[in-house]
């Protein structure tokens, strides 16, 4: 028993209130006064020196210099400014993807407009009546053509077969002057003439390399705004309580204690961002299929599918195919003449479509190779940089705007006190947040926003892997993608890798797995109390047993 005062002596200075390195005497909270007057608040009632530290809820409650009402003030204020960090560097992301979409999109409309002009400026003394008398079949094709890339749910085979026939029945009777066609007899005649090929090769070769180059254009230009948008809502969700508490213990509690010149410890500001950013980790995985697939999908717009070429010269594709028709008009004439019979008279006389000029097709296109090759180049660039975005932006917050000390720092704010900072740092994404020390994470409750989001770069990279085959795509309604199982799972195997090595009924799922419990409410805090209450009721049994002994 003699020991027993030693003992007690001991355990009442263990538990004293450290004051920091100031000794017995109180410090001055000057610095904390300063700081909370640049923030906006008012000075009334803010401590001119320490005060005891019961009344504080989420700051270590040692000697401080903030009042109840400062810690909440300081608490939402360190909410909103995290939240603007969280903003400022999604907008990063989106000037970068948004400027790429522009530059792209410049560059194929501009494309789309030369090729449009020089038809225009070119045809009316190359063919005459010929063209002026048919030029809002020219006008139709390349309006379908440019609602067909921004989206529209039309079916580019078929705009196509539409104008070929189109122009093939104008330009039929032109040729036939002398003649009274009918509709009918151009249904029988557009029949026969297809198995004549009267524009030759042309109308075949260009459906096939046009619709692979605008599919690709049109999911490529997509891809970018689906990204911006995705990062747009995600920066958006706003942060948890329990973040709110981590992130005003880690940014404001050191000015409470007096340690205004401490800057956080790193591992300790990366396990507070990485839990109150484990939801927005998981869209890791869909973002790099996305920044992949758009990376393989330059690849295709600047080589196999040679959109400069193929969209440079629409204009002198169908000029050739209109000289294949003139060169062939007697043939094609009489062939048709024999399958559909010859059409009557036309009382009107011949028009002056003979006196048309047909000098040779001098038509040029100017190549501008080399700018879609800059632009690809410096897409890729900027895609491979942000691939890794979600799961390196809490180490570039913590050391950007939080401006954490150094890793082996043992004099930074752990949280407590100045020291050195021990807890392991947690892994990315919601389900390695189980144990997180500094935010407690319910990982049985993922973000539904974040969830749509991660299905929206799945339905994208969808898109852009049947682009990179060629396949056409539908842009009108995302939730059509949505169902069945096999959303975001058909991207080529050059954007995806090891993804498509495995059957989709071996793939894991991005979702996280829900207890088997059917209570309500179950989360960290929670499951981290079962020991206690198992202890608990043991006790209770005990002293029950104790009682029937008696």
């Amino acid at each position: 028993m003699r020991f027993f005062p030693w003992g007690f002596w001991l355990l009442c200075v263990a538990s004293a209130p450290a004051r920091g390195d100031s000794g017995g005497k109180a410090r001055s909270c000057a610095e904390v006064r300063q700081l909370y007057g640049a923030k906006g608040f008012s000075l009334s009632g803010v401590p001119q020196a320490e005060i005891s530290g019961e009344h504080l809820r989420i700051c270590p409650q040692g000697y401080t210099c903030c009042t109840s009402e400062m810690e909440e003030n300081f608490a939402n204020k360190s909410r909103s400014e995290f939240e603007a960090m969280m903003k400022e560097a999604g907008r990063s992301v989106q000037t970068t993807l948004t400027a790429q979409h522009r530059s792209f999109d410049s560059y194929f409309q501009d494309l789309l407009n030369k090729s449009e002009k020089a038809l225009y400026d070119a045809f009316p003394s190359m063919y005459g009546e010929l063209y002026t008398q048919n030029m809002k079949v020219f006008k139709d094709l390349y309006s379908e053509l440019r609602r067909y890339y921004r989206g529209s749910n039309i079916n580019l085979e078929e705009a196509l077969n539409e104008f070929w026939t189109r122009l093939l029945e104008r330009l039929f009777k032109l040729m036939n002057p002398q003649y009274h066609i009918t509709d009918e007899y151009l249904d029988c005649m557009v029949k026969h003439a297809e198995q004549h090929k009267p524009f030759g090769e042309v109308p075949r070769d260009l459906k096939v390399k046009a619709t692979r180059a605008f599919i690709a254009a049109r999911s490529y230009a997509q891809g970018f705004l689906v990204g911006s948008d995705v990062v747009k809502k995600v920066s958006q969700v706003s942060l948890s309580h329990e973040c709110t508490r981590a992130i005003m213990k880690l940014m404001y509690c050191p000015h409470c204690r007096g340690m205004s010149s401490v800057k956080p410890c790193n591992n300790y500001c990366l396990n507070v961002v990485k839990g109150c950013l484990a939801n927005q980790a998981d869209l890791n995985t869909e973002w790099k299929y996305l920044m992949d697939s758009l990376v393989v999908v330059a690849d295709r717009i600047d080589g196999p599918y040679n959109v400069d070429t193929v969209i440079g010269t629409i204009h002198m594709r169908i000029a050739e195919a209109i000289s294949n028709l003139q060169e062939n008009k007697d043939s094609i004439t009489a062939k048709v003449f024999q399958g559909c019979g010859n059409p009557k008279i036309s009382t009107k006389g011949s028009s002056p479509e003979d006196k048309k000029r047909r000098g040779k097709v001098a038509l040029e296109a100017k190549s501008s190779a080399q700018a879609l090759e800059m632009l690809v180049l410096d897409a890729k660039g900027n895609l491979t940089a942000l691939k890794t975005y979600w799961i390196t932006l809490p180490g570039i917050l913590c050391s950007k705007k939080v401006m954490a000390s150094s890793a082996a720092d043992d004099k930074c704010w752990n949280g407590m006190t100045k020291g050195s900072y021990l807890p392991e740092v947690m892994g990315d994404g919601l389900a390695n947040q189980i144990n997180n020390p500094e935010v407690e994470v319910d990982i049985t409750k993922p973000d539904m926003t974040i969830r749509q989001q991660i299905m929206q770069l799945k339905i994208m990279t969808n898109r852009l892997g049947n682009a990179n085959i060629g396949n056409d795509v539908d842009f009108q309604d995302a939730s059509d993608d949505m169902s069945g199982s096999g959303s975001g799972d058909s991207c080529p195997d050059d954007v995806c890798g090891k993804r498509l090595s495995k059957s989709p009924s071996t793939r894991q799922p991005e979702t996280h797995a829900i207890p088997k419990q059917s209570g309500h409410g179950i989360n960290g805090a929670s499951s981290r109390s079962l020991p206690s209450t198992f202890l608990l009721l043991l006790s209770v049994a005990f002293i029950a047993t104790q009682h029937l002994w008696r």
